[in-house]
């Protein structure tokens, strides 16, 4: 299961060196090296993960991005050269769900995409147990485990993947809070990580609440991580 990985990356090198390590893990890899190449595979094949170089000649990884958001739900990481934090948290704004630096050995990236598949399928099999429980309901929250969406004050919001799944995380664990370790660990199955991922995605998410009620809100407990928790009242 999720055995399927598109890279797309113009650097040939690199890509051919990635496949033999994913092949040798049991990984049927296709590779694309520009975002038409890339588009045409997604149309023609069950893909189950991306990988996607930011930097390439025509049609950036951004744009490609932003196009892949609009009609598939699939994992989506970054495999990119740049070092600068304002690159890294663009690309999650806009669809992303992780990014590895170039700089990493292929093994540390055949690690990384495993951990990602292992919170994902983990994620599956918590919802497939969850058999009486169609939603999570908070205040006036309320998470549909079906549809995905959110709805606060009867208004429907569309939550991207990894913004699903910190909303069900928080609506388990209701007023307590969850550290930085723990958010990385549940929702990108990483022990250990650069926390500018889970800033950006909080954020976004928080945006969203904000927008709809003022009697839910996300909190941040400096230092340790973050709560969901009613407003208190002045």
């Amino acid at each position: 299961m999720y055995k399927n990985i598109l890279i797309v990356d113009d650097e040939e090198e690199i890509a051919d060196l990635l496949e033999d390590f994913l092949t040798v893990e049991g990984y049927v890899v296709y590779k694309a090296t520009k975002g038409v190449e890339a588009k045409q595979v997604l149309v023609n094949n069950n893909i189950h993960f991306i990988l996607l170089d930011i930097m390439m000649p025509g049609e950036s990884g951004f744009t490609l991005c932003k196009q892949i958001r609009e009609k598939y739900d699939i994992p989506l990481v970054f495999l990119t050269a740049l070092q600068d934090d304002t690159d890294k948290i663009r690309g999650l704004n806009i669809g992303a769900d992780d990014y590895i630096v170039k700089d990493a050995t292929p093994g540390e990236i055949v690690a990384r995409i495993k951990a990602i598949q292992r919170r994902i399928g983990r994620a599956s099999f918590e919802e497939s147990t969850e058999k009486n429980e169609s939603s999570i309901k908070f205040e006036t929250i309320e998470l549909n485990l079906l549809t995905r969406l959110l709805t606060i004050n009867d208004k429907q919001i569309s939550l991207t993947s990894k913004e699903f799944d910190l909303m069900k995380f928080f609506l388990t664990h209701v007023e307590q809070v969850l550290t930085y370790n723990g958010i990385l660990e549940t929702i990108w199955g990483y022990e250990r990580g650069d926390f500018h991922t889970i800033r950006v995605h909080i954020a976004k998410l928080r945006e969203k609440i904000e927008k709809e009620t003022k009697r839910v809100k996300i909190s941040t407990v400096w230092g340790v991580g973050y709560k969901l928790e009613r407003e208190k009242d002045e």
